[in-house]
């Protein structure tokens, strides 16, 4: 990773972890009329972040916006890793209530009597916890994959980027 020490020192490993995940699939600079979220990169985009100049964005400056706008804000660390990892990273893509609710749909089809209202609270991430592992990360594959599936067959031009989509959702 290109931070330094100290700000390395500042975020847990599981953070790193799964921003590396992220960082990987994003890649760099993007400006794709096609894309909703305007010029990206490093899955920073200019329509979610207006006060951020997307073309001079560097990869630490990008981790800390990770760490702050989403990790901290949205409690993915309340989760196991594994499921923390796939959560935030489908979140960069598709927003964090959408990954949410489909983590909360997964939770419901693995037995968990979770409210799907997109919000990751106490009753979401204690079910996370409890749930067999193997089987919550096979239902969130499957629930991010159906609502790419949604996105592409409700929205011009989502046929161009569902491969891709599928890609992810099932990594």
């Amino acid at each position: 990773m290109d931070t330094s020490t100290s700000a390395r020192d500042a975020y847990s490993s599981e953070f790193l972890a799964a921003v590396e995940r992220v960082l990987a699939v994003e890649g760099g600079y993007s400006s794709n009329p096609a894309d909703p979220g305007g010029a990206t990169k490093f899955g920073i985009s200019a329509r979610s972040n207006p006060g951020v100049n997307i073309a001079t964005l560097t990869r630490e400056a990008a981790v800390k916006i990770y760490w702050t706008e989403w990790w901290l804000r949205f409690g993915f660390a309340q989760l196991p890793a594994a499921v923390a990892a796939k959560t935030f990273d489908l979140a960069v893509n598709m927003g964090a209530a959408n990954a949410i609710e489909c983590l909360q749909r997964a939770l419901r089809a693995c037995g968990s009597p979770v409210t799907e209202d997109g919000a990751l609270g106490s009753a979401t991430a204690l079910a996370s916890r409890r749930a067999d592992p193997a089987a919550l990360m096979a239902a969130l594959r499957s629930e991010f994959a159906a609502h790419y599936r949604m996105v592409a067959s409700n929205h011009s031009g989502g046929a161009d980027f569902l491969k891709g989509w599928l890609n992810r959702a099932y990594a």
